[in-house]
């Protein structure tokens, strides 16, 4: 029985799966788990990528210990963030964490360049302030160095696979999220590259998921003492990968990738690329086999575990379970935020940013842990209700529930409070859906699936997933337009 091997790495942990197939069943392995902490280095922050190069080695190494050679491997990681490689090819710098506040009031200096609108047309691409496009106008911006000697551009999985392989190439699903790529050209836009005074000589040739992209080099392969193995170009945006794995039988169907960051929308087979996605501010990233997704980004559970890590710091460290039954005993509907105001996109110090927002919008201020969370919850949950209405309106399509998966359907309370806000059915599952994913593309690669369909009905034959029915659909319809009314004029006061 073949066993391939998955790296997927998230913006707080990585971790290895070995996974084979057992019939039309998946088994997925987890063998390697390790941390992935920024560095914060004179008040920047990097990734600390050759840590996470050598713990990719180490998954490798298990894998061999328990006697496994792995078929293939692939690479998912989040996005936008990116390595410069030099004339000899070897790294210039530590890549840049996109929560570096260096990117500030940048996305505003570079419309005056090329319009908001021009842009998004080009690009169809939402507007977040650490886009990749505006990480490398805020290094141009300050001279950096890097840029003189840069022969070469890599988004983070592009990089960790060129380690492993020797070959350097750039990955369609990730390449399509910084906000660089044209979807009509279906390449670079070269013409933008220029106008922000990138060379488009470091931008290679773009591969599409499912593609062979080298094989692990001599070099890995003596100090690991492993045999060889392909390296495929899965979806290697984490979130194309979860979405591979997206338990459907239904078409169309909507998705919540939930953890750290929240990644809201469907599969199209074309970019919906108009004035109204411009003005609801969605994306449309690539995809696996042909497809984008048209969705939107939400903080996520960032906010609550940048909270988390505040009290633990503070000396009161809770478990997960803690969390939550302090949430379920505070009282309900007091105090909302809305998650996607910039104000909580850095790291440290996030219940004075909290209170700060309850505070300037009239609302009571949170006081105890319990109230704390429940804000996060509930706004979070409310959020998901308005993002999903505007994916309603930008495709006409009517949704009948919403499938979650990610870690943080293991916050069951938040898909319950998610089905009560929406007022449909949520299906929450797999937890390891970017892996599953990482895992699905790979074997339709290798011609072991026909296709996405009958990859994903072996996903909903070997997972479990929960259902979770609405529940106090007038109480909750009544909260979330308090919601909207305090979120939207508190967006309007910063418009004006």
């Amino acid at each position: 029985m073949s066993t391939i091997l998955a790296y997927d790495l998230g913006a707080s942990s990585g971790r290895a799966l070995l996974g084979r197939l057992d019939g039309r069943r998946i088994v997925a392995e987890e063998i390697h788990r390790f941390p992935n902490d920024p560095v914060s280095v004179g008040g920047r922050l990097y990734w600390d990528i050759l840590r996470l190069y050598h713990e990719m080695k180490q998954g490798l190494l298990k894998a061999k210990h328990r006697g496994v050679q792995p078929q293939s491997l692939g690479i998912d990681s989040w996005a936008v963030d990116f390595g410069l490689l030099g004339a000899n090819g070897e790294l210039l710098g530590n890549p840049y964490h996109y929560r570096d506040r260096h990117t500030e009031g940048v996305m505003e200096q570079l419309f005056a360049v090329v319009p908001r609108s021009e842009l998004f047309r080009r690009t169809g691409i939402q507007f977040l302030p650490f886009n990749t496009i505006y990480q490398l106008a805020a290094m141009k911006k300050a001279d950096s160095p890097l840029l003189a000697k840069a022969e070469r551009f890599l988004m983070i999985p592009d990089l960790l696979r060129y380690f492993l392989t020797g070959e350097a190439a750039n990955e369609f699903s990730n390449a399509t999220t910084t906000q660089l790529f044209n979807p009509s050209l279906g390449d670079w836009d070269r013409d933008l590259l220029r106008l922000i005074g990138i060379p488009d000589r470091w931008f290679g040739q773009i591969v599409r998921p499912g593609t062979e992209a080298g094989a692990l080099r001599e070099s890995v392969r003596r100090e690991l003492g492993v045999s060889p193995a392909p390296v495929i170009a899965v979806a290697e945006h984490d979130t194309g990968s979860a979405v591979a794995a997206v338990p459907a039988s239904e078409e169309p169907f909507a998705y919540l990738s939930c953890g750290t960051w929240s990644l809201m929308g469907t599969e199209v087979r074309q970019p919906v690329i108009d004035s109204e996605a411009l003005a609801l501010n969605f994306t449309n990233e690539g995809g696996a086999f042909g497809t984008y997704r048209l969705l939107k980004n939400i903080m996520g559970l960032w906010i609550l575990q940048e909270t988390a890590r505040e009290w633990e710091r503070a000396g009161f460290a809770l478990s997960h379970a803690e969390i939550v039954q302090l949430a379920s005993e505070a009282r309900p509907f007091v105090s909302w935020i809305d998650p996607d105001d910039p104000v909580f996109l850095p790291p440290g110090d996030m219940t004075p940013r909290i209170r700060d927002y309850c505070a300037r919008t009239g609302q009571p201020v949170p006081a105890a842990r319990g109230e704390f969370v429940r804000c996060v919850l509930e706004s979070l949950a409310f959020t998901y209700r308005r993002v999903l209405e505007s994916l309603e309106r930008l495709t006409g399509a009517r949704y009948g529930g919403l499938h979650m998966v990610g870690g943080g359907i293991r916050n069951e309370l938040l898909c319950q409070w998610t089905a009560d806000a929406i007022g449909r059915p949520v299906w929450a599952g797999p937890v390891e859906a970017s892996a599953i994913g990482n895992l699905i593309v790979q074997w339709i690669a290798r011609g072991q699936f026909s296709g996405i369909r009958e990859a994903r009905a072996a996903v909903r034959a070997s997972f479990p997933v929960k259902a979770y029915e609405p529940r106090r659909q007038d109480v909750w319809s009544e909260a979330y337009e308090r919601y909207c009314r305090v979120t939207s004029g508190e967006k309007a006061q910063k418009t004006d």
